[in-house]
């Protein structure tokens, strides 16, 4: 099965290879993503903020002093999502107040990315407060869908998979709530990972109102947010996650075809449109003539309609700040302790099933790249077989595996027409909690079927 590809550029560890062999030196590696940024954003609008003097600074001194212990990036040009801090670099969550507001440190995660030896050479753009999935802010205008400009690449790594997508940089570094990973690599026709919550920190990650107060300390990551990775392969995702993550995550090899899969295409209040219904459908019946055993249905799935009221609920009380919702309520601590109950219980849940499944599949959306809008997607409808749906009601596929702080690698798996226009499909792999690396992986042994 066939899948739009834009660009057949070198991943990141075969452009670290190609460093290492000396057929290129990392200073022309930059050179060469540099120039492919100036060549491709200015259709695409995915860089938000260039960081190419620093860049060439930092590849000189690796050049200089070569390759050291464990730098599995050793090399790699790369972009991050423009809510991570770089040291000298606005982050500003697309509010024209913070444009002159430089970070005075790497976030974490940044720290990292470079002592794995990869080179920051900018930050992707985002939507205003991270919150559509699309990605356009009064500061750094509007990304478009490199695949149809007409589109959005999603949000709100949208910056982040059209940069990927496109060939400008092999991979780069998101975050996701509400499917921020997830979505912009269905969108776009690349891999993106959403990891368990908890794994990969991030601490730099702090919206500039809050950040840049004196005296403020970033202590911990918050409720249901996570970082991940977008790259265009399986193994990119997967070095990628263990530079950022915590803890050293362990793989359990298991073969697809002995494992038990559970296919999940049809939920209470989340219509899909036929233009993902069919290139998943598709993608099912591949698997299954290869000899993979799919279930349909289990009574272990935990009630979705259930869970996604008190995800949405969790996920705005966490990305206001406690705030007053618009109606003028505001959560109280029992509130609070009650949807730390019902997660608690997803996860009890979600435990269960994975006792007796390996991985769940499921779509990462209900629609594929909307057409652009000067309105957030959450703030009007979607079109899903011709009838106008609640924006939000996509949020369903995406609080599947992030409220009980599942991993979930999306792989693109072919291409459907949506609205007119012929458009990347992705598809989720959820996994067990702390099983990032297994998803990947499983999620490479279905692309591999798929694309034989």
């Amino acid at each position: 099965m066939a899948y739009p590809q834009l660009t057949d550029n070198p991943g990141a560890l075969e452009t670290s290879a190609a460093v290492l062999a000396g057929k290129i030196s990392v200073a022309e590696a930059v050179d060469a993503a540099i120039v492919r940024i100036e060549e491709l954003d200015s259709a695409i609008d995915a860089l938000a903020v260039p960081n190419f003097e620093a860049a060439y600074a930092e590849a000189r001194a690796l050049d200089a002093a070569g390759p050291q212990p464990g730098q599995p990036l050793f090399g790699v040009p790369m972009t991050i999502k423009e809510s991570f801090d770089v040291r000298g670099l606005p982050t500003t969550f697309g509010h024209q107040q913070f444009r002159e507001q430089l970070a005075p440190r790497d976030a974490l995660l940044v720290r990292r990315l470079k002592a794995a030896g990869a080179v920051i050479i900018g930050k992707t753009n985002v939507p205003v407060d991270l919150t559509d999935w699309q990605s356009f802010n009064p500061v750094y205008g509007r990304t478009v869908n490199p695949h149809n400009p007409d589109r959005s690449p999603g949000g709100s790594s949208g910056g982040s998979a059209a940069a990927v997508a496109s060939g400008m940089v092999a991979c780069d570094y998101g975050t996701d709530i509400g499917g921020s990973v997830r979505v912009p690599a269905h969108f776009c026709g690349v891999w993106g990972h959403k990891t368990t919550w908890g794994l990969v920190p991030k601490h730099g990650h702090d919206h500039p109102s809050m950040s840049r107060r004196e005296g403020f300390v970033a202590a911990a990551d918050g409720p249901l947010s996570i970082a991940g990775p977008l790259a265009r392969n399986a193994p990119d995702l997967a070095v990628l996650v263990e530079v950022g993550a915590e803890v050293p995550l362990r793989r359990r090899p298991k073969p697809l075809k002995e494992c038990r899969l559970l296919a999940i295409t049809a939920l209470p209040g989340a219509p899909v449109d036929a233009s993902v219904r069919e290139p998943i459908e598709a993608a099912l019946e591949t698997l299954a003539r290869a000899g993979v055993r799919i279930d349909r249905a289990s009574d272990l799935l935990p009630d979705q309609a259930q869970h996604y009221r008190s995800y949405l609920k969790m996920m705005n009380i966490t990305m206001s700040g406690g705030a007053p919702a618009p109606d003028g309520k505001q959560a109280s601590a029992r509130d609070w302790f009650a949807l730390m109950n019902a997660q608690a219980s997803c996860m009890a849940q979600w435990k269960a099933l994975f006792a007796q499944y390996d991985f769940v599949l499921a779509p990462p959306a209900s629609v594929l790249a909307v057409p652009h809008s000067d309105k957030a997607v959450f703030r009007g409808t979607i079109s899903i077989d011709g009838a106008q749906e609640p924006g939000s009601s996509g949020l369903v596929w995406s609080g599947m595996a992030t409220f009980p702080g599942l991993p979930s690698t999306v792989l693109p798996i072919g291409s459907g027409t949506y609205l007119g226009a012929e458009l990347p499909c992705g598809m989720q792999v959820i996994g067990p909690r702390w099983s990032d690396l297994d998803c990947i992986a499983a999620a490479e042994a279905i692309g591999n079927i798929l694309h034989a």
